[in-house]
């Protein structure tokens, strides 16, 4: 921070140079013109380790459910405020809407036969359904089914709006990059037509029928794309590629992460890179019983948990943790897992930024570096 210059300046032994009358006029000269000398902030900006202003924070899926319900008698879905979301605020992020310093994250609730009207934002986003059936979410007039356990995607531009088929409400979790576009000044918004969506209710969307094939192509889609053209991520894959990992470590096979936890990413067709340019999302499943080793990562995570019971242990406090609940690992903070039953856990982050800009790192505690 720049000195004050009616403070005195820090003293020689703290690395400062001597207070004097000469060094307060200089400072106060920096002021005026809106410089800040390096030798006053260089701990802060660049410390020995990641110093995360964001936090470690749980929030319980039994707190956030009654206050979507809430939100849906009091709040009308339309122009304006054209979703009824509730984003989950980061306690160290100074009151911004900010689940980390990248990533935003929301509980998105839609009454019986609501329609959410139709808009496209530079923002990527995705859901990603804990709970319920009976939304579809129209991507470029592409009606999507979401079902629990689904991964939906929504990337950066595309035409979207959702609607409730059905006489139940249902809610599921949002998942943006609004934090880093908004740092960057990159973000657009424009409303979609009145029409909102189309209130067709398909099985499988059109992305789907093309490109939810294992190993196959459609020779019409042979150009590369930035974010997945595959709109849906169908839970019975993900289930059975997990269920498969776990099978094969039984029959002494080398499937999964570690001992008694698997784990799969959800990927591009296209590239078999991350399905979008700055969020990746995983699956992973523990055995009941298993404790993950503890890690340090540079980049943040946001974890729903999706089944089973179990504990997160963030920057040394342990967490029990129900079916919904949902947490952030900010970076660099040490982190580990527990299963009490077998344990299944949604997870995205960042590390698609911070690969990309070669800033990745990890340290597991008690392997060599």
């Amino acid at each position: 921070m720049l000195q004050n210059p009616t403070q005195p300046a820090p003293q020689p032994h703290s690395g400062q140079p001597e207070d004097t009358a000469a060094l307060r006029e200089l400072y106060a000269r920096m002021e005026d013109q809106h410089i800040k000398p390096l030798w006053t902030q260089i701990g802060n900006l660049m410390p020995k380790t990641p110093t995360p202003r964001a936090v470690p924070h749980l929030w319980k899926w039994a707190d956030l459910i009654p206050l979507a319900r809430r939100s849906g008698d009091l709040v009308p879905v339309g122009r304006g405020g054209e979703r009824r979301a509730l984003g989950l605020a980061n306690p160290g992020l100074g009151g911004n809407t900010y689940i980390t310093p990248t990533l935003w994250c929301a509980v998105q609730y839609l009454g019986p036969r609501e329609t959410a009207p139709e808009h496209r934002h530079s923002q990527n986003a995705f859901r990603f359904v804990v709970e319920g059936e009976g939304v579809w979410t129209v991507v470029n007039g592409d009606p999507v089914r979401m079902s629990r356990g689904d991964l939906l995607l929504t990337p950066g531009w595309h035409f979207h709006g959702h609607h409730n088929d059905t006489d139940q409400p249902m809610a599921w979790l949002d998942g943006l990059d609004i934090p880093f576009v908004y740092q960057n000044d990159t973000g657009f918004f424009e409303f979609g037509s009145e029409r909102v969506t189309d209130y067709a209710t398909p099985r499988f969307s059109r992305g789907e029928r093309l490109w939810a094939h294992p190993g196959l192509r459609p020779l019409s889609g042979l150009r590369n794309t930035p974010s997945s053209p595959l709109a849906a991520y169908r839970w019975e894959h993900t289930d059975r590629a997990l269920t498969e990992q776990l099978l094969l470590e039984e029959e002494g096979q080398p499937a999964t992460v570690e001992q008694g936890h698997a784990a799969i990413r959800y990927v591009n067709p296209t590239t078999g890179g991350d399905v979008m340019s700055t969020i990746r999302c995983e699956f992973h499943r523990l055995r009941e019983g298993t404790q993950t080793p503890t890690r340090h990562e540079v980049g943040a995570s946001v974890f729903q948990v999706f089944e089973g019971r179990g504990a997160a242990v963030i920057g040394g406090t342990r967490h029990m943790l129900d079916i919904g609940d949902i947490f952030v690992i900010p970076s660099w903070v040490p982190w580990s897992l527990e299963a009490e039953t077998q344990f299944d856990l949604f997870r995205f982050s960042d590390a698609p930024i911070v690969e990309r800009l070669d800033f990745a790192r990890t340290l597991i505690v008690g392997e060599a570096s």
